[in-house]
Parts: C-alpha cells; structure tokens; sequence
C-alpha cells in the first residue's frame, strides 16, 4: 500500500499548483487522507484534509480560502488545489492519514518551491 504524492514544482507568488495524492495496493473507502507540508528547518504541518465519505473538508487557517482539498472516487485519488501561494508555503507536501498518520504511507512527497 502507497500513498504517493506528486504535481510539485517551482511556481512564482501569487500563482497555482494541483497536487495530486494517488492510493495504490488499496481502495480508499473510508476514513480521512490529509495533506501535510515540511518546510526547510521547520517541523511537519498539517494542511488540509477530507473525510472520504462525505466530503467534509478541513483546513489550516494559514491557507483556509487559497487552497482546495478534493476527490475522485474512480482514480482513488485526492487532490490540493493551490491558489494565491505565497514563498512561505514553500514546503515538502505529502500525504497521509488523517488525524493520525500512518507511518509507513510517509513517501518523499512533492516539493513546491514558491518565488517571491
């Protein structure tokens, strides 16, 4: 079972990006997949996270409003959508249970470098 982020990249400010969080060896039915960040020198942060079924969505307040957390059930995938970035959200993203991560799903993740 993985869980495997990607869509990373280097993006100006004030620009977006989507990520992408792929599920293989296993079918996401329930449960919550989160999106958490680590920055250069800073401790891992949640982002954003949603609640499979239903949909409910919750997010941190630093980006509540500029990012997006979303589903597609037939690609057992979830996305970030990431709008107005700002160079502090420059971070390493991955993906993972929420609120409580399962160790072995922490993969490289996707780096998201924000220029000012």
């Amino acid at each position: 079972v993985q869980l495997q982020a990607s869509g990373g990249g280097l993006v100006q400010a004030g620009g977006s990006l989507r990520l992408s969080c792929a599920a293989s060896g296993r079918t996401i039915s329930g449960g919550n997949i989160g999106w958490f960040r680590q920055a250069p020198g800073k401790e891992r942060e949640f982002v954003a996270a949603l609640r499979w079924n239903g949909g409910h969505t919750f997010y941190a307040d630093s980006v509540e409003g500029r990012f997006t957390i979303s589903r597609d059930n037939a690609k057992n995938t979830v996305y970030l959508q990431m709008n107005s970035l700002k160079p502090e959200d420059t971070a390493v993203y991955h993906c993972n249970n929420y609120p409580v991560p399962t160790t072995r799903y922490w993969g490289q993740g996707t780096l998201v470098t924000v220029s000012s």
